[in-house]
Order: structure tokens, then C-alpha cells, then sequence
């Protein structure tokens, strides 16, 4: 094992390797909690006619199997120390956007991601995903991934109940004394306080505090034994293969868009998380990143099995980092994140204690982490601004990253050719702006 995975040659050792897999796991492990509330609509209780409810249990268990499967590819394939699962933002455009927003079934937004993993396995055996990913402007990128992170915050203080709905402004703010508001409240607190001290896990922990609070101020019932903790593994039956099964209800302009967005989201996840990780480890040769095919393939099958076990889109996480910092240089870290992936299918019943208000700050942390981007933009050049500014503020406050993606990606064009910059706008972008065009026609 320690020759396949080159000990010697990193300076690491199995039990380096073990600590930094576990960091890592405990790191991302709210995504499990996380991931399922938000799939399941938790605290929307409207929804729109014909949509059912996501099964939480079977979301659960796809989400421990997506990110058992595609770490573990990550470790043994690719052998990096970083660790995969469903996306933050992706899962919110999959509840939000696709199925609240748009009214399309989950079965069919499974179809969906089933989809973009497939294409996403076509184009990195080609070598054109890397092509796409060069072709779409920085700035851009950056401002997708910021104006997710305001949408997701903003989702984060609803669910808190912080801010509510108003017939006169759109939205106000809430009643801060209502108990489970006050909760969601001491979460954000708690979980700012950890991550200010560097805590690697801060915001898992966060949740378990959170949680304990609740059960101690009775807002949640707490567990009343060994089996409200432990358990057999949800089963998967309610979600799975029903992204086979409805695949053929994918060929609309809408699911289209659905998709192209799913694509997008993700090829900018995993580009900046791979450069992230492999920047802090030192694997970056040239400016390169060795075996860079391997991980993308990694993360595209990963896609294709949480779509067919019943979840979003897997991707890279950047919390891998966390496991890299504890030294991990392998893929036998991952191999081991993996492993407490599975070891957790066992600890269901816990997601009774994980309510909204639980998961709220993890999602308001989560937008801060991404918003942080916006730095980079280059704002003093108007023709870049605009887009940009368009791309963020539209995501929160259109309810959608979708509508974000769409009038940012049409914009970058047009301000860019009054400016006389022709020459860097890519052919690509072109083809998006004709795209994005239609989808406003449909919606219309």
C-alpha cells in the first residue's frame, strides 16, 4: 500500500495519511446533514403542484454513497488527498431553482445531473472539458461562485427564519425572538466563533452545538436512546434509479438550461478546488496539475452514481484542504475519508435532530466562504463589472443561479465588444449568449 500510493516519495507516513483523511472527513462531514434538508425543501411548505418532497432518508444515504464512491475513486485513481461529495450550491440551484422555482419533479432534475455527469465523462475523456473551462472569462467564474454564495446565505437566514417575507418590501426582518429564530441565532454565533479560531470542522461542530442547544432548550426532542443514534442505513429504494427512468423527460430548453447550469457550477467547483488543494500541497508542476484527467474523471463518475443513488452533483470539496494542512499528501487520505463516509451511513437517526435551524448557519457560513471571491473581480473595468454585478445580484435576488449564470453570460459579450475588446472573447461564449437568449424567449 505505501509503495502504490508512494510514501517515501511524499515524506508521509499511514498515519499522517489516516489524520488528514479524518480531518478532512470532519470538515465537510455537515454535508451529510446538510445536504438532505436542503434536497427535502426543510422549511418550505408550499410546494409547487404536482412536485412531491424528496425522500431525507434516501437523500442521506445517496449523499454517504456519492462521497464514499467518488473519494475513493479521487484516492485510488487519481491518488490525491481530496475528498468529494454533494455540492453546496449545486444542491441549492437542484431544490431552489429546478424544483421550487421551475416546478420540475426531482426525478427529472436527477435526470438531469445524470445528464451533465455523463457529458462530463464524454468531454474529460476528449480533453474539451479543460477547453471550456479556459474559455469562460476568470471574473466571471469568480462572480458565479460568489453570487452562489450570497443565494445560499440568503437561504441560510430564511431557514433561520431572520428574514421573512413582506407584501410591502419583498422581504424584512424576522421575529428575533422567536425561539427557534433565537436558535439559528446562537448557530451562526457558535460557528463564527470556531472558524475564527481556525477550528477544522468549525462548522460540524458548529451544528452538533447548535443541535445540543436546541434539545436542551426543548426546540428539538432529543434522542431517547442507543437507536435514536445509531442505525441501519436508510433505505435508498425511494430515490434510486429514478434518474434512469426519467431520463427521457430531459429533452425540454429548460432542462437544457438546468443542465448547461449544473455543468457550469460544477466546472468551476472543481477547477478552483483541484488548483486549490494541489497549490497548497505542492503538486503543481508548470503550472500543471499532474494527472489532472484522472481527477476530473473522478469527479464526473462520482456525478453518476449520486444521480442514480438520488442526489445532486458530487464534486471536489475544498475542505480537503483541512486534511492536506494535517499533513495528508496521498491518496490513501482519501481512501480513509471514504471509509468514515460509509462508517457514517450508520448514524441516520441523527437527522431527526438536524432541523432548519440547524443547518441555516452552516449555509450562511458556507455563502461567506464563497462570496469571498468578489475581491478578485476586476471591478474598475466597467465592461467586466457589469456582468459581474449582474451575475451576483440576480442569483439571490431572482431565487435562482440559473437566471444569475444566464444575464451575466449574456452582458460579458456585448460589453465587451462596445469597449473594442473583440479579440478576448472566446467563440464559446457566443454560442452561450445565443443559448441564454432562448432561455429567457422560453421562459417568456
Amino acid at each position: 500500500m505505501s509503495k502504490y500510493f508512494k510514501f517515501k516519495e511524499f515524506g508521509t507516513t499511514y498515519r499522517r495519511e489516516f489524520m488528514a483523511g479524518l480531518t478532512t472527513f470532519l470538515a465537510m462531514a455537515y454535508i451529510l446533514f446538510v445536504n438532505p434538508s436542503t434536497l427535502a425543501l426543510d422549511g418550505i411548505e408550499q410546494l409547487p403542484e404536482g412536485v412531491t418532497r424528496i425522500d431525507k432518508g434516501a437523500v442521506f444515504t445517496a449523499t454517504a454513497i456519492a462521497a464514499a464512491v467518488g473519494t475513493l475513486i479521487m484516492g485510488l485513481y487519481a491518488k490525491y488527498p481530496i475528498a468529494l461529495a454533494p455540492g453546496m450550491g449545486l444542491n441549492a440551484f437542484f431544490a431552489y431553482t429546478v424544483i421550487l422555482g421551475y416546478g420540475i419533479p426531482w426525478e427529472t432534475a436527477l435526470a438531469g445531473v445524470l445528464a451533465s455527469g455523463l457529458i462530463f465523462i464524454v468531454l474529460t475523456l476528449t480533453g474539451l472539458r479543460q477547453l471550456i473551462i479556459d474559455a469562460i472569462p476568470g471574473n466571471l467564474k469568480l462572480a458565479v461562485g460568489a453570487g452562489i454564495g450570497l443565494f445560499i446565505a440568503f437561504i441560510g437566514f430564511q431557514n433561520a427564519g431572520i428574514v421573512q417575507n413582506s407584501d410591502a418590501t419583498l422581504v424584512q426582518l424576522g421575529d428575533l425572538t422567536a425561539g427557534p429564530t433565537l436558535l439559528a441565532i446562537f448557530g451562526i454565533i457558535v460557528s463564527i466563533v470556531l472558524m475564527a479560531l481556525g477550528l477544522r470542522g468549525g462548522i460540524f461542530y458548529g451544528m452538533v452545538l447548535t443541535a445540543i442547544a436546541g434539545m436542551v432548550t426543548g426546540l428539538i426532542a432529543p434522542p431517547m436512546g442507543l437507536n435514536d443514534v445509531v442505525g441501519s442505513a436508510p433505505s435508498v429504494a425511494p430515490t434510486f434509479g429514478a434518474a434512469l427512468t426519467h431520463f427521457g423527460d430531459i429533452f425540454t430548453i429548460e432542462m437544457l438550461v438546468v443542465i448547461l447550469t449544473f455543468l457550469f457550477v460544477d466546472f468551476f467547483d472543481t477547477a478552483g478546488t483541484l488548483v486549490a488543494v494541489a497549490t497548497q500541497a505542492g503538486f503543481m508542476k508548470d503550472n500543471k496539475l499532474p494527472r489532472a484527467n484522472r481527477a476530473l474523471f473522478s469527479d464526473s463518475a462520482a456525478t453518476v452514481v449520486g444521480a442514480i443513488a438520488g442526489t445532486s452533483t458530487t464534486t471536489s470539496y475544498i475542505e480537503s484542504t483541512a486534511g492536506v494542512g494535517a499533513g495528508g499528501r496521498t491518496g490513501f487520505a482519501s481512501v480513509v475519508t471514504a471509509g468514515f463516509f460509509i462508517l457514517a451511513l450508520f448514524f441516520s437517526p441523527l437527522l431527526s435532530v438536524v432541523t432548519a435551524e440547524v443547518t441555516a448557519p452552516a449555509l450562511i457560513i458556507v455563502g461567506v466562504l464563497m462570496a469571498s471571491t468578489l475581491k478578485n473581480i476586476d471591478w474598475d473595468q466597467f465592461e467586466i463589472g457589469v456582468p459581474a454585478f449582474f451575475t451576483v445580484a440576480a442569483m439571490p435576488l431572482t431565487y435562482s443561479i440559473a437566471t444569475g449564470i444566464a444575464i451575466g453570460f449574456i452582458f460579458y459579450p456585448i460589453t465587451m465588444l462596445l469597449k473594442g475588446r473583440k479579440a478576448e472573447i472566446h467563440p464559446i461564449m457566443y454560442v452561450l449568449f445565443i443559448i441564454f437568449i432562448l432561455y429567457f424567449i422560453f421562459l417568456a
